[in-house]
């Protein structure tokens, strides 16, 4: 048995998580992530980064795939800080095989791993976007985007801070770095702020969780609307708005997120 199998299973919501789930964790939040194949560069840049954010009590999210996600937690646990990895498969489904050892020092240093997916769901190419929805929704201070080329999965997470109106970072890199492209062409398009220090995104204004949503997406206004006639299951909303589990479930996360629907006993509820 793994170590990290010691730990139970629990749910909060429409999550599932190992660790201790606490409202404290959530308070101060930064989302970070970049490229797999990371430059050294990116590397140093990250790690001269972690501690002042650590010395002010945030809590670092991030994906746990190989390269920038994993350093993040790796560096935030190294100087005793909290992070959350949020997982592209379920709990059970350990993906990387690699980050064995990480998922077990997030849980001995009171961190949290999470998934939207149920325990032995494994790893599939929709699901790591369908991740990246909980990553920027998890974040009160805004999404750093340390490396990513300009086809990087990090453009999806960055795309998603914009829509949902959190403060979007980029670390500038030579422009000579394929994997600087993506964030250099954010800081150049605007969509980003240009950071060259922890303290540019602690002067920030944080956004606290729950958040409020004063627009939704269609699927998410059609699960609204179910909710205000009756509690409904995951299965029932299934039928209702013939829309498949799997591409229900995040919607779902995004709204309980929100803090505008709870799970009670199976079925959700509008609150």
């Amino acid at each position: 048995m793994k170590a990290w199998q010691s730990y139970p299973i629990q749910k909060h919501d429409n999550f599932y998580y190992r660790g201790t789930w606490k409202k404290s964790i959530f308070k101060k939040t930064l989302a970070i992530v970049g490229s797999r194949r990371h430059s050294t560069y990116g590397q140093k840049a990250l790690e001269s980064l972690i501690p002042e954010l650590v010395a002010n009590h945030v809590t670092i999210i991030s994906g746990f795939m190989y390269g920038i996600d994993s350093l993040a937690h790796q560096y935030c646990l190294d100087l005793g800080g909290i992070t959350v990895a949020v997982l592209g498969s379920g709990l059970d489904c350990l993906y990387p095989p690699e980050n064995d050892d990480l998922y077990s020092r997030i849980l001995d240093q009171n961190g949290l791993v999470i998934s939207q997916f149920e325990p032995d769901f494994k790893a599939t190419v929709w699901s790591f976007p369908q991740r990246n929805i909980t990553v920027a929704k998890l974040s009160t201070l805004g999404v750093l985007v340390i490396e990513a080329g300009l086809k990087s999965g990090s453009l999806i997470t960055a795309n998603l801070a914009k829509k949902f109106k959190k403060p979007l970072f980029a670390l500038p890199g030579p422009i000579t770095s394929s994997v600087s492209t993506g964030t250099n062409e954010l800081i150049k398009s605007g969509n980003a702020q240009l950071i060259t220090s922890a303290s540019d995104i602690l002067s920030t204004k944080q956004i606290p969780l729950p958040l409020d949503t004063p627009t939704l997406p269609q699927a998410e206004s059609n699960i609204i609307n179910c909710l205000k006639l009756e509690p409904l299951s995951l299965d029932e909303l299934s039928l209702k708005l013939d829309l498949s589990v799997p591409l229900l479930s995040p919607h779902l996360s995004s709204l309980s997120l929100s803090d505008l629907i709870e799970e009670i006993n199976g079925k959700f509820y509008l609150k």
